[in-house]
Formats: C-alpha cells, structure tokens, sequence
C-alpha cells in the first residue's frame, strides 16, 4: 500500500540499549587494573619489585609499603602489580590457543563427519582418560619446569573438552534449515561453517575462552606453588604463596594479598563467561 501524500513514513522502532549488570561492572573493576598491571608492570609500581633490602626483613603493610614487605625486604604490592604479567600472559596463551584449536577441530568434526569425526572425537576420548593435571605435573617436571612449557602443555591437555563443546554445539546447527538451504545454493563449505554455523556457536567458544583463562590462571598458579613454573625469585601470585608461608605470622598480607588476586581473578572471569553466553545467545535469537 502506497504512503498517503506528505505523510513522513513511520520511524524505526528504537532498539533497546542493553545494561550492563551489577555484577558485570564488578567483575570488569577487578579485571580492567589487573591488565592495566599486566601490560605496564613495574613502571606503574611504587618500589621495584625485585629490590632486596635484608635490613627490613618481613614488615606488616604501613604507609611506605602498603602490604609490607617479604623477608627479603621485597614490597610485595610491587610485587603483585608486577606479577599479573605472569597471571594474565600465560593463561589468555592457552585461552588463545585451546579456543582456535578446538572450535577449528570442533567444526570440521561435526560438519563433515565420517572418518575425520571419528579420529577426533577417539584422539578426545583418548586425552579424556588421562589425569590431565598429573601428567602437566610430571611433564613439567621431566622437562625441568618453566613457565612456558607449561603453558604449551596446557594447552594440549585443554583442547579436548573445546573440541568436544564446539563440535556438540555445531552439530545441532548442522540439520539447521539454513545450512541445508546454504548447500542448496552452492556455498563452500568453508563459507557455510565460518559464515553461517560459526557466528551460531559463537556463545560456546566466548565461554569456552573465559573458562580456559580461568583454568590455565588456577594451572599455573598452581605449578608456581610447587615450584615448577616460573624461575624463583619471579614476581607471581603463585610462587609468592609458597614464597611467603615462612612469614605468615609477620605480614599475613604477604599470602593473602596474592591468594586473594587469583580468587577474585577467576571468580570475575567466570561470571564475564556466564554474563557473555547469555548476552549472545539473546542477541542471536533476536537477530534470527
């Protein structure tokens, strides 16, 4: 029907601006100075955090070193400041890498099926069986440690369960109308998985990259706990907790402030991952 003469066409209806959550705006406070710390480190922090001063031994926080000192006379907020490099770099690595891995082989598995599905998902079932955290920690340890082996090995262990989730999740894309209808008019495969399925699991591989930072951030910690991630005397959360059980009674700051970080650190990742899946999943559904 023709628009009456001089009549202004109806205006769009406006679209809804979506607010962020309480509890999203609490988890990007925590998260937003953590890579602040990570990217600037040491130029950001009061004292540097490798200076030794013996003379001070292990202090309670007071107005010069706002969570004290270690028992090399360390500041251990610099110490924290300069530790979230350590925190961040290596678990978004393995984030990174499990994430592309995993949604690549999770894709080509469930879209073209047969023989290249099968050797997957057995290769997965295979790495299933095995205690993953035993095997990092023997490995690691074979290997004689470092941070970066262990970040290589973690994202070995890790990618199963992406490739697992990501094929679930195209799987129930595949028998779509739309693929079929994609096939009909002769797109690629390549073009129906990246254009059309891709954007469709796109809430699984976000969760999946925000929960694997959280795993790799609690790996790592870990390792450094044990003494097999990074070399000693490294500015990190977790060889800062086994650094510092001597002085729990002089400055309790000295393990609280770093055990405290890595809580809140994956606590706040966790709930972006959560926030994220639904924030996605509802703008796909309106935008079908």
């Amino acid at each position: 029907m023709s628009q009456i003469a001089g009549q202004a066409p109806p205006a769009a209806a406006p679209r809804k601006r979506r607010r962020l959550g309480v509890s999203v705006v609490l988890c990007l406070a925590v998260l937003i100075p953590i890579v602040i710390s990570a990217v600037f480190g040491s130029a950001i922090a009061p004292h540097d955090p490798a200076l030794q001063d013996p003379t001070l031994g292990a202090l309670a926080p007071n107005g010069t070193y706002w969570l004290g000192t270690d028992d090399l006379g360390r500041d251990i907020f610099s110490r924290l400041i300069a530790g979230a490099y350590t925190a961040v770099a290596g678990p978004l690595l393995v984030a990174l890498g499990t994430t592309l891995t995993g949604t690549v082989i999770g894709l080509l598995a469930a879209y073209r099926g047969g023989w290249f599905d099968t050797v997957a998902m057995r290769g997965v079932d295979l790495m299933y069986a095995l205690p993953a955290m035993l095997v990092l920690i023997i490995a690691v340890g074979v290997l004689g440690g470092g941070y970066y082996v262990a970040v290589v090995l973690l994202i070995f262990l890790t990618v199963p369960t992406n490739i697992r989730l990501v094929r679930s999740a195209a799987l129930s894309q595949k028998e779509m109308a739309y693929v079929e209808s994609a096939r009909v008019m002769g797109l690629s495969p390549a073009r129906i998985i990246g254009v059309h399925i891709l954007p469709n699991v796109s809430p699984t591989v976000v969760t999946n990259f925000l929960l694997d930072f959280v795993g790799a951030l609690v790996g790592l910690s870990g390792l450094s706990f044990l003494g097999l991630g990074v070399p000693a005397g490294t500015a990190d959360w977790g060889l800062m907790l086994a650094e510092n059980r001597a002085i729990m009674d002089l400055n309790p700051m000295a393990i609280v402030a770093p055990a405290a970080l890595i809580t809140l650190t994956a606590t706040a990742a966790t709930v972006l991952a959560d926030a994220a899946y639904k924030r996605i999943s509802q703008a796909g559904a309106q935008r079908d």
